[in-house]
């Protein structure tokens, strides 16, 4: 079926990422090409359960776009685990040694996009939690006081138990409209999304800028001249 055949999309709008894009013209070729094959009018051809579309229909429509090389973006760590040949991979800490520095000489150790305006930057510890045991760790012995987590699973789930007891938070996944900055939205606490960190290790004295303004949740998240609030190392 060529793409004159295929029925026009009566929103006549972009959608608005690739992936739903890829999706609507899918759905919509298919479609066309059953009813094209049918003989049927529109009318008889929508009453007519064999032109239903099916979870095969679905898997196949995912699997065509993961040969494309496109992987989802995880918004809960166990997406990953049980598939993994379907997500990107978690952002991982490195240490470049070429950090930039902050106005009294302080290593600059990430960026991320603050998820709402605090009355204060926070100083406290970072602690990495991104496994089910840490967390029933600091469950059954208690979240250390100025605690500031670092997060790279983005759907919140694995820290809604113990959430609350963090200072602040730094994720490096999503975005300020993820399931995780709702969560911390609600709760009141700071938080970053979408961090980019490079040098900081477990238990590193840092300092956030929380009270920097909130981001823009429509803004162009590729925008490299955004100014971004600053996780700065203190010892």
């Amino acid at each position: 079926m060529t793409e004159e055949r295929i029925p026009p999309d009566k929103w006549g709008a972009e959608a608005s990422t690739p992936t739903v894009q890829f999706y609507h013209s899918a759905i919509r070729q298919l479609i066309a090409e059953r009813f094209a094959a049918s003989g049927l009018t529109w009318e008889e051809a929508v009453q007519d359960p064999s032109l239903e579309l099916t979870r095969v229909d679905f898997e196949k429509m995912e699997s065509d776009l993961l040969a494309t090389g496109y992987r989802f973006d995880v918004s809960a760590l166990v997406s990953l685990q049980e598939e993994p040949d379907k997500y990107k991979p978690l952002p991982t800490v490195g240490d470049s040694g070429a950090q930039p520095q902050d106005e009294s000489g302080r290593p600059i150790v990430g960026v991320g996009d603050n998820v709402f305006q605090a009355g204060a930057d926070v100083s406290g510890t970072a602690r990495f939690i991104s496994t089910i045991e840490t967390v029933m760790t600091m469950m059954e012995e208690g979240v250390s006081d100025g605690t500031i987590a670092v997060i790279d699973d983005s759907g919140g789930t694995l820290t809604v138990p113990i959430l609350e007891f963090f200072d602040g938070v730094v994720c490096m996944g999503g975005t300020v409209r993820s399931h995780l900055a709702i969560l911390t939205r609600e709760y009141g606490i700071p938080c970053l999304m979408g961090a980019e960190l490079d040098g900081v290790q477990e238990g590193d004295q840092v300092v956030v800028e929380y009270s920097r303004a909130a981001a823009d949740p429509y803004a162009d998240v590729s925008d490299a001249t955004r100014d971004r609030p600053r996780m700065i190392k203190t010892s």
